[in-house]
């Protein structure tokens, strides 16, 4: 199964919709804390997520403490603006953790240097960014087109 990861997201529309990405397309979604946002059933009712409940989603402390959980062969790809890497030059496996960062700052410096061949980019216009729902979609469908899962 593949798997979403948003590290500390902010804004709660666009977890919204990559969770219904998620959800629709059999995906795992892993949240990790601070959220900038509540969970609680009187957010999500009002927010109209009435499929959460059905929803795969992992919420975790830290970004250690999801690491530390993630099996030896797990295979996780960076998205970033700060990359030359293409997300369709990648071979995601069927079981990939793909890793979007917070909407306005995106994954930390550390972290992407920590994995300099593993961060993958959309390539866009300079000096803009997509919105973090439209990016998980783009890379998920592509890591769902290359597996057929």
């Amino acid at each position: 199964m593949l798997n979403v990861v948003l590290y500390e997201p902010e804004i709660p529309p666009n977890t919204g919709n990559i969770g219904r990405l998620c959800h629709a397309t059999n995906t795992c979604l892993h949240l990790i804390e601070p959220l900038g946002f509540s969970l609680d059933e009187k957010s999500l009712r009002r927010a109209g997520l009435d499929y959460w409940p059905e929803l795969e989603v992992k919420i975790w402390p830290s970004w250690e403490e999801f690491a530390a959980a993630l099996p030896d062969s797990a295979e996780c790809w960076f998205l970033t603006t700060k990359t030359q890497q293409e997300y369709w030059d990648a071979e995601i496996s069927p079981d990939a953790y793909l890793v979007f960062g917070p909407e306005t700052r995106g994954l930390p410096q550390s972290l992407l240097q920590e994995h300099p061949d593993h961060c993958l980019t959309i390539p866009q216009q300079r000096g803009r960014s997509l919105n973090l729902a439209t990016s998980a979609g783009i890379v998920l469908l592509e890591a769902i087109r290359q597996n057929r899962v």
